[in-house]
């Protein structure tokens, strides 16, 4: 059977490239692509301004991902919205919508489960079924923009998922949600998140971006660190500090330390000492976080 392409997932470039070897002019490309990447449509059946054939040709030869609403649930607190939504394989994946004043961010999912197994992380505990692609995190953004009918300006990459166990797919995300032709977001309103897969940084660092980098820490020793995510056994910690110095250096953008408080785990003085030690030397923010308690854990705040 022949392997179906992605169209959501191409750059203008790689479309453009696909459009005019079917025959057709290269301004066809671009219309695709705007009906894609910023009037966000759901299929080629609402590209009005292209010919029925054309449509139907695309439909032949293409996958178009549209994203399916499952459920969604929202905060009388504040107005979180968190949505489900459902995969062409049947797979669902979680985003959330937050309102503030300075705009409206989303935070997205990079895989369906993971493995990297952290202890106190619900979405690892069954382990990781597979990687999503760039046109499946793009439309999370895409049909949460479509539900609110409000534009998003930050987008944060710290759902389901290993974001940097899915490098190339990430990469590619990034690079078409900050498109001048597609919705164009800003870099620097963009945040990763990592549990610290070194190497992956250091792939991070050298592409340049503007985004910002922010690293699961969650402990300032590495046998504690140890205790609660099972990356710790093959980074040290002193390995993690070099890969974040190396992020600043090539990038000029602050690290992020994501530090959630286990209670009677890593939120002793001494943990408060030896995280302070370790910030010190670099440019970066600390973000304490309560722990999120699942059944599954005997974590408490």
């Amino acid at each position: 059977m022949e392997q179906r392409t992605d169209i959501k997932s191409l750059s203008l470039e790689e479309l453009t490239e696909e459009i005019t070897g079917l025959g057709e002019k290269a301004f066809r490309a671009k219309q695709l692509y705007d009906w894609m990447h910023v009037k966000l449509s759901r299929g080629f059946d609402e590209m009005t301004d292209l010919s029925k054939a054309f449509r139907e040709k695309c439909r032949e030869r293409y996958d178009y991902t549209a994203l399916e609403e499952v459920r969604v649930q929202q905060s009388g607190l504040d107005g979180t919205r968190k949505f489900l939504f459902g995969l062409s394989d049947g797979n669902v994946v979680e985003s959330v919508w937050m309102k503030y004043r300075h705009g409206n961010s989303v935070c997205i999912s990079s895989q369906v489960g993971c493995r990297m197994g952290c202890r106190f992380c619900a979405s690892t505990l069954d382990g990781l079924e597979r990687n999503l692609s760039p046109s499946e995190m793009l439309d999370q953004v895409y049909t949460i923009t479509l539900l609110t009918g409000e534009r998003v300006s930050n987008v944060v990459v710290m759902g389901t998922g290993e974001p940097l166990d899915n490098f190339d797919n990430l990469l590619k995300f990034i690079r078409l949600l900050t498109d001048e032709n597609g919705l164009h977001i800003s870099q620097r309103n963009v945040t990763v998140s990592t549990c610290g897969i070194v190497p992956e940084m250091y792939r991070l660092a050298d592409e340049k971006l503007q985004l910002t980098l922010a690293l699961s820490l969650h402990a300032a020793a590495d046998g504690k660190r140890k205790e609660l995510m099972p990356i710790a056994n093959r980074y040290s910690i002193k390995e993690l500090m070099e890969a974040c110095a190396y992020y600043f250096e090539k990038t000029g953008r602050r690290i992020t330390f994501e530090y959630s408080l286990v209670g009677g785990v890593n939120d002793t003085d001494e943990d408060a000492a030896r995280l302070a030690a370790l910030a010190g030397p670099l440019r970066c923010h600390v973000n304490l976080i309560p722990v999120n308690p699942i059944k599954e854990r005997d974590f408490v705040q």
